[in-house]
């Protein structure tokens, strides 16, 4: 493939606009349980399933979680207040109630958040796995992604909850891990050209541009950040990585439509 198209594979356009909620961000399906040695069990309710499809097709990637790293920016590390050392990423998870598709093309209804006065929001660079497993080797990780598929997110976060969390050594899930608090964009496939090193990656809101930086600044590679998670968490096909944000976070109010591209 060559360079010019290689722009135009992975150009992603997610945006979003804060407002009331519409529908549901997930899909729901009926599930049942595999009891061990005998025959699958209905479930007596239905449980929501969360899906992003595949850019240019009719599959879908389920996803099972979202993995994220934390201050993986030495930029964004200092503008939080943090010490930007190889050694001081974190990690956290968003569930699949979290999760809302943002369509290329189309404007998402993010919905206002409750408690928060400080809502914000961080462009990621997530990367899709369809093999899990622990104590992965930084040389095996990348063969964990699923066809070189890499998508777009776009991490919404009650900013003063984290922070008043943060300093009462207390648990972060009330600013990250909330309903409809990850908007997602298609997974592309790349396999034509490759697992992405470097790119840039940045975010506009109503058309100015917030964040921008490349993927090369990251302090963990998406390799390596598959390899430090799987010591962590036993990791599964249906997870997604998400690589840390850029500088320059900031609030979000209702009516701003958010933009996130890479590549450009």
């Amino acid at each position: 493939m060559t360079e010019p198209n290689r722009r135009r594979a992975l150009q992603i356009l997610a945006a979003m606009t804060i407002g009331a909620a519409v529908g549901s961000g997930v899909s729901g399906c009926a599930s049942t349980i595999n009891a061990v040695g005998s025959a699958p069990i209905a479930s007596p309710f239905a449980v929501s399933a969360a899906f992003t499809p595949f850019a240019g097709s009719t599959m879908v990637f389920q996803v099972r979680r979202i993995c994220c790293i934390g201050r993986n920016y030495t930029a964004h590390a200092r503008e939080m207040g943090s010490d930007p050392t190889y050694a001081q990423q974190l990690f956290f998870q968003k569930p699949t109630v979290a999760i809302q598709k943002a369509a290329p093309g189309t404007v998402a209804d993010c919905p206002d958040p409750t408690l928060t006065k400080n809502y914000h929001c961080e462009v990621a660079f997530g990367a899709a796995l369809s093999k899990g497993g622990r104590d992965i080797s930084v040389e095996r990780a990348l063969q964990h992604v699923y066809a070189y598929a890499y998508a777009l997110g776009l991490d919404m976060t009650r900013r003063d909850w984290q922070r008043a969390m943060g300093d009462e050594k207390k648990p972060w899930e009330i600013g990250k891990s909330f309903e409809r608090s990850d908007l997602i964009g298609p997974v592309h496939l790349g396999s034509s050209i490759g697992h992405i090193q470097k790119s840039n990656i940045q975010l506009k809101m109503n058309g100015q541009i917030k964040q921008s930086s490349d993927l090369a600044k990251m302090i963990w590679s998406v390799a390596e950040q598959i390899s430090k998670l799987s010591h962590a968490f036993e990791l599964a096909p249906g997870d997604i990585t998400y690589s840390g944000t850029p500088e320059n976070v900031g609030p979000a109010v209702r009516g701003d439509v958010i933009e996130c591209h890479t590549n450009e």
